[in-house]
């Protein structure tokens, strides 16, 4: 799953999706989930709804996919207007939330911020994040104005992750 930790310094609640549009007039929105399957999101509660500073708690939100997108209702949304006011807030869950990733697998929330050195120790700088290519994940490592993009492919480039020792492990050439 890729869940992901906009911007948050506390790492307790995790941005899952977004609201992003408007579904019919009785209060549906359309979303963006980050979760794998998207629909996954409808699995997950309470939702905290809005930004930052600002999040309202909804429990037990209803949601389908309808077309291509995803919609959900929300406890006492009940017309478009109301709606209408949540367009681009963010969709949080409580990190504890999360099932215990199994061995060897890592949610990316987990993984920045992880100092990342090769295998002659020599420090690329800290994870700042990931993103998917459909090929494999890739480790986005910056230090400094540098920046690295590390194939996330355990066994070839990835080499150890240590979470509790905030450290990764790459097999990668310090000049690349």
């Amino acid at each position: 799953m890729a869940a992901r930790d906009e911007d948050a310094p506390d790492k307790s609640r995790l941005v899952l999706g977004k609201i992003v549009g408007l579904y019919g007039v009785e209060g549906w929105v359309k979303l963006e989930s980050y979760s794998d399957p998207r629909a996954q999101i409808f699995k997950y509660s309470p939702w905290f709804v809005g930004c930052a500073d600002a999040m309202v708690e909804y429990a037990n939100v209803k949601g389908r996919t309808q077309g291509k997108g995803i919609v959900a209702r929300l406890p006492g949304v009940d017309s478009r207007d109301a709606a209408v006011a949540l367009i681009g807030a963010e969709i949080r869950i409580a990190r504890s939330a999360l099932p215990k990733s199994k061995r060897g697998e890592y949610y990316w929330v987990d993984l920045e911020g992880l100092d990342v050195f090769n295998l002659e120790g020599v420090a690329f700088g800290k994870v700042s994040h990931l993103f998917s290519t459909g090929a494999n994940d890739v480790l986005v490592v910056r230090k400094g104005e540098r920046e690295r993009l590390v194939p996330f492919v355990t066994g070839d480039f990835v080499k150890e992750v240590d979470i509790d020792g905030g450290r990764i492990v790459v097999d990668w050439d310090k000049d690349f």
